[in-house]
């Protein structure tokens, strides 16, 4: 058990803040309340049960292809309200003009009741309109798009229901032959006509001698699935001869697909919690093997478990490859898995100036992004305790907590820089899901966050900076029509970055399928490179920054549209 003492020293390292003179104070505004997010996710007060405290996630989709992006929540629910039918999985709020949103949910044909835990995002059918996938506790949906926001339920038709108890989805390519496949992680066995009140041993669910919800230990974990997408708006189970069915049914969090050994094919890594996280490398014919525990990225730097919740991958210092951050519970700390190439992944979340920080608290959705577009991923961390009782326990962690911001100094190691940008003024909250993109156009990334029991937070980057910066929206045709893994690679003066399409990732949650480049002082790029998911690759020369650039496979920049720079 922790102090007090130790806890209060341990919150004052964490806001500990150091800023080079040279660079600006990142600036956040939350915009929720005039932006008419107004629609609360549902929890009970004491979240007695496991399934009220896993969900939910937040995510960005362009569901009419007008260039601004549209927001959907997950609603939640509670064991009474699920028992009587449950909620609309989800909220689609669409942008209008002027940072305003409307409800659209209905309308949209968004009616499947349920208990919403993730969403992500892709165009499964290739037809050039961006589809959602909703996961949940007691079973998922496939919303089609039909187009201008307009969803079919096809969840049957595609066989793609699955049962049990769901979570952080992810889009991916696996086999490169053009459609987007299907992971989808499965958490704890919770049977809704026989809920736990006590440990399977007997004794009372405490934490820090608080009674508390049970599980995940001492609860039965569940499969995984991987779904192949036939191309006929089918899929076929494909995770046992696959080898990712999680056989030892570990308690799956989050999945993510990324190129982590920069051969063009995209590989799986999905956080456990308390168990050891896989990493599922890709052998290039339709089979994995899991490296995990000898490539260092499944547990600490000590061996330790960890309870993991939300990741995010980006080669955050430019050597070329692409490491791992992963978000813990209490006193843990969140790991920076970093990517030595052929050695393994090497936990250096200490010396990185992350550990300390994140140490007191729960953490759960999270990214690297440029906040002040020089060019250097910084990091995000959504927190929250899964306990509402920790409000009772002096000197303890609270339930609701506060946001994290790290500053990248380009040396392998962060800054806090929490409260220097104002965000440690915003109230509390107990977080779960967060996604991250650039909701106004003006070629800064934005955060939208999702609150348990309250609505959603969405924050507009205000951070004031000359710097400049670059989207480019990819538009496969060969490969799948999303674009999901294709890799883009930007050389700006002498600074080399690249990072991936991605449908999915951080905790529950869904980024701007859009790439976003901080170019820093230069106002052009010397070379673009698109390395697509069919192996085809495209290189385009002497761009102008500052500008949102689609770009079609085989055929290159098809509109280029001015950022919305300097404007409010």
């Amino acid at each position: 058990m922790r102090t007090s003492a130790v806890f209060l020293l341990l919150s004052a390292i964490s806001f500990a803040q150091v800023l080079p003179a040279t660079r600006p104070a990142p600036r956040f505004e939350d915009v929720t309340r005039q932006a008419g997010l107004s629609v609360s996710h549902i929890s009970s007060p004491d979240e007695l049960y496991i399934m009220e405290s896993t969900s939910g996630g937040v995510g960005f989709i362009d569901c009419d292809n007008d260039g601004k992006l549209d927001i959907v929540t997950v609603n939640g629910s509670s064991v009474e309200r699920f028992r009587r039918g449950g909620d609309p999985m989800v909220t689609l709020y669409h942008q209008d003009a002027n940072l305003k949103f409307t409800d659209i949910t209905r309308a949209a044909g968004l009616t499947r009741k349920g208990w919403g835990m993730g969403v992500a995002v892709a165009d499964f059918d290739n037809d050039g309109w961006q589809d959602l996938y909703v996961t949940g506790y007691g079973g998922n949906v496939l919303y089609r798009n039909l187009g201008n926001c307009k969803f079919e339920d096809v969840t049957e038709k595609a066989g793609v229901r699955v049962g049990g108890f769901s979570t952080g989805v992810a889009w991916g390519d696996y086999d490169r032959d053009g459609h987007v496949d299907l992971f989808v992680p499965r958490y704890v066995h919770e049977d809704m006509n026989a809920l736990p009140d006590t440990h399977p041993n007997g004794s009372p669910c405490n934490y820090l001698a608080v009674r508390v919800l049970c599980g995940p230990d001492g609860l039965t974990g569940e499969s995984d699935f991987l779904f192949h997408n036939r191309g006929d708006g089918t899929f076929e189970d494909v995770s046992q001869k696959a080898g990712v069915s999680d056989p030892q049914h570990r308690f799956g969090m989050q999945a993510l697909w990324a190129n982590f050994e920069n051969d063009g094919w995209p590989d799986l890594y999905v956080s456990n919690d308390t168990g050891a996280n896989y990493l599922y490398r890709n052998k290039h014919d339709g089979t994995f093997e899991d490296i995990g525990l000898w490539s260092g990225a499944a547990l600490t730097g000590e061996g330790r478990l960890h309870a993991s919740m939300g990741i995010d991958a980006a080669d955050f210092d430019h050597t070329g490859r692409l490491s791992i951050i992963v978000t813990n519970f209490s006193q843990e700390g969140m790991s920076l898995f970093y990517n030595l190439g052929a050695p393994g992944f090497d936990d250096i979340a200490s010396s990185a100036g992350l550990l300390l920080p994140t140490f007191p608290y729960v953490g759960w959705g999270t990214a690297f992004f440029d906040m002040d577009n020089d060019g250097w991923p910084d990091i995000f961390v959504a927190n929250g305790h899964a306990y509402p009782q920790m409000e009772a326990v002096k000197g303890g962690v609270p339930y609701r907590e506060p946001l994290l911001l790290f500053r990248n100094n380009r040396d392998r190691t962060f800054d806090n820089v929490t409260g220097l940008s104002g965000l440690d003024k915003l109230p509390r909250a107990s977080r779960r899901g967060a996604a991250f993109g650039d909701v106004d156009n003006d070629g800064k990334i934005d955060v939208l966050l999702l609150n348990v029991g309250e609505p959603p937070t969405l924050l507009i980057n205000r951070t004031a900076s000359e710097n400049h910066a670059v989207l480019f929206h990819l538009v496969g045709t060969k490969s799948n029509k999303a674009a999901i893994g294709a890799r883009v690679t930007v050389t700006a003066g002498d600074l080399v970055q690249f990072d991936e399409v991605r449908g999915g990732g951080s905790y529950l949650s869904q980024n701007d399928l859009r790439l976003h480049f901080g170019l820093g002082p230069d106002i052009s790029m010397n070379t673009v490179e698109v390395a697509w998911p069919s192996g085809k690759k495209e290189i385009l020369h002497d761009l102008p920054a500052d500008f949102i650039y689609t770009v079609v496979e085989g055929e290159g920049i098809h509109e280029k549209t001015p950022l919305r720079r300097g404007q409010p």
